[in-house]
Order: C-alpha cells, then structure tokens, then sequence
C-alpha cells in the first residue's frame, strides 16, 4: 500500500519551484495496493490488443508440379520436381523436411491475437498504477531521475493547460525539477538493433515524464493548448484523465512512471475513483482495492504480546536413531546386530596367537582327527581284504553248484 499525504501541494506553472497557498486533498486512490502483478498481467493483455494479423501464405512450397516417382527406384517416395537441365530437376519438393517445401503447421491469421481482460482488473491495475507514481521508490526505480523533484505526486496549477510554445513547456518541467530526466531521455536516443531499423521503428528511446491534463473537448479542439505544446518534447506523453491508459502508465508493464499533474486532473481522479467508504461517483459499481494486509511488518506482527501469548510451546524434536553405520567396519554396531560376531573375531584373533588356548584346543583336536582317522583306516584296509576274499571264493561256490545240478 502506497502511504500517501493528507494533502498534495499545487506549484505555480509561472514560478514552478514555488508552490501555491492552497493545497489539495490527496484522492484516496494514491492510497491503493501496489499490485505489481496484476499491473503486468492487464498491461501483457492490453499490448496485445493492437497487433495485426500475420501468416505465410497458405500456397508457399507448393509452387510447383511435383509429383512421386513411386516405388521400384530405390529413392524415396517424396514428390520430386520434374523436367531437367537443372539442379532443381528430381530434388524433393512439399514436405517440410525439403529444400523449399511448405513449412509444418504454418501460422493463419485466424490465431487468436487479441485478449479480453475484466473491466474491474484494469481498473484495479490502473489504480495501483496511479499509487505507484506518487512514491519516490518506485520512481526512482524505474529510472527516471527525480532528485530535483520537489514533491510526489507532482502536481501543477491549471494555469498550466493554456501554455501554447513548446519552448513554455520545457520551461515548465525544468522548473519542476524535471530537467535530469530529459536529459536522461535524450542522451537515450540510438538506432535499434536488428531488422527494426528497416520496419518504420529505426529509433529506440527512454520514456520521459507524461502529463496528465483535464481540458474539455472544446479546449483540445482549439488546438492551442498544454497538448500541442507538449508533444513535441522528446519521451514526454499527454494524456487526459478521463483516458488514462496503463500502457503509459506503466511502460513495459512496471509501474511508477513520473507523472505531472494538472490541478484539475487531481481532482478528477477523485471523482473516476472516489473512497473506500462511498465508492466511485463515475463508475458504476466500482470502489477502490482493499489491501490484504493493513500492517506489512510481519516480524512486529508475530513478535507481538497478543500472538505471542496464544501460541504453543516450542516443542523439541523428537530424536530418531537411525543406523547408518557399516557393521563389517563398525564393531560396536556389529556388536548390536550380533553379539556372539564379536566372540567369534575375538577367538579368530587368539588362533593366531602362538601357545594360545586357542591353539592347544585346535591341536587337540587335530591329534583326535589324525588318531580315529588312523584307527578307520586300519579297520576300512580289514574290511577292504575281507571283501576280496569273499569276491574270490564266490566264483567256485558257483561252479561247485553247477556241477551237482
């Protein structure tokens, strides 16, 4: 939310750096939300809205009588152009994969260029659009060079709208402190880069101060007025209050242009926008945004005693063990998975010692081993002899047999 004076001073268009007696109530308007967002987003829909239609020609790559030579000569079967004598005879011809072939889905006039955006939405960006320009922050930001200024919004007698020299004029906005940022503007002059140069668009320029009048129809028609004088001014725009357009007052989509108001104009803003209380007087059924958030300090918001003393404790984080470590290279963690692991390395690590318990038991044991090997042996040799002496014997209790039969 732009935080705005009660009242706005009102400088003199024949003494510029002097302000008047009298000053003017500030129309609440300079007190809506700073929507950065929906500026950008209406001002993207808007810009839009004065493209012209452009395509290729729905015939382009089709300009010739191409026609396939089909299947049986190992080519493919694209259309190919005919006669010969040329390198464009038999070359590929149509498809968006040739050399000057139609392109693949080529661009109609029929797509659709032009947005719709809801009256209230452009409303609600003209008006943050508006708030913008009466801080100096976001001016600056933008680039205009407002050290000279002496007061946002800016805001001129209407004294001012009978200037007729273009000589006046420049006059008027040097005395306004406005000298830097024509200077500014000037000095940003230079040819454009690209194909633009030869499109009519050669030049490329910052954008200067706008002026913002309230004459009536019949003043602008005379012709002799502040918007003859003006508009020969390099990057300087007029504009009248009752056709405010976003796209000047906030080029490019970032608002806080520094603009220069006519008296009359401040207060006709009052009425196009009215109050928070009683709406506007000229658009129907429309009153100005409300903002989310009166205060934006959050860290005062949440440090204060009345949030404080309703929240919760702080509680501590539960603590969750987790295994990580590798238990083939971690013994303690071996240890928790299995503990007779531990018990095992430890006897693996005594058979090694010399003289170790470890070792008499194993001797032991291989003495056992070699001692009931020895004694099966000896008894597997017995068994071994036996069972020859059988197999020898067999063949004559056969034979014997055979002969009593």
């Amino acid at each position: 939310m732009a935080t705005a004076r009660p009242t706005v001073s009102v400088f003199s268009h024949e003494k510029p750096g002097e302000a008047t007696k009298k000053g003017l109530c500030m129309p609440q308007v300079f007190s809506a939300p700073l929507r950065a967002d929906l500026v950008r987003y209406v001002h993207r829909n808007m810009n839009k809205n004065k493209r012209q239609a452009t395509a290729v020609k729905d015939q382009a790559g089709y300009d010739t009588a191409a026609a396939s030579w089909g299947t049986g000569r190992a080519v493919a079967r694209i259309p190919r152009v005919p006669g010969g004598g040329t390198h464009r005879s038999g070359q590929g011809a149509f498809g968006n994969m040739c050399r000057g072939g139609g392109m693949f889905n080529p661009t109609k006039t029929w797509r659709r260029w032009h947005r719709k955006t809801n009256v209230t939405q452009k409303r609600h960006a003209l008006a943050a659009a508006i708030a913008a320009t009466g801080v100096p922050a976001l001016v600056m930001a933008r680039g205009h060079q407002v050290d000279e200024v002496p007061e946002l919004p800016l805001v001129v007698n209407d004294g001012a709208n009978k200037i007729e020299k273009t000589k006046e004029a420049v006059a008027l906005l040097i005395g306004l402190g406005c000298e830097a940022d024509l200077k500014r503007v000037t000095d940003s002059k230079k040819i454009r880069a690209g194909r633009g140069k030869a499109r009519n668009r050669r030049y490329i320029m910052r954008k200067g101060p706008l002026v913002v009048h309230n004459l009536t129809k019949e003043e602008e028609s005379e012709g002799s007025s502040i918007v003859k004088a003006m508009r020969n001014i390099p990057g300087v725009d007029v504009c009248h209050v009752d056709r405010l357009n976003l796209l000047q007052l906030a080029p490019g989509g970032a608002f806080g242009r520094l603009v220069v108001y006519t008296e009359g104009a401040v207060k006709r803003l009052a009425q196009l926008f009215g109050t928070y209380k009683s709406g506007s007087a000229l658009k129907k059924g429309y009153t100005l945004p409300r903002a989310m958030m009166t205060n934006t300090d959050i860290s005062r918001i949440i440090n204060s005693n009345e949030i404080q003393s309703v929240l919760v404790e702080k509680k501590a984080p539960k603590v969750v063990l987790r295994q990580r470590k590798n238990p083939l290279t971690n013994q303690s963690v071996l240890g928790r998975l299995s503990p007779w692991a531990l018990t095992v390395k430890k006897l693996g690590r005594k058979a090694h010692e010399k003289g170790s318990k470890v070792q008499q038991m194993v001797a032991k044991r291989v003495q056992k081993n070699k001692a009931a090997s020895k004694k099966w042996g000896k008894k597997s040799q017995q068994f071994h002899k036996e069972l020859q002496a059988a197999y020898a014997v067999a063949p004559k209790v056969e034979a014997a047999a055979a002969d009593e039969e």
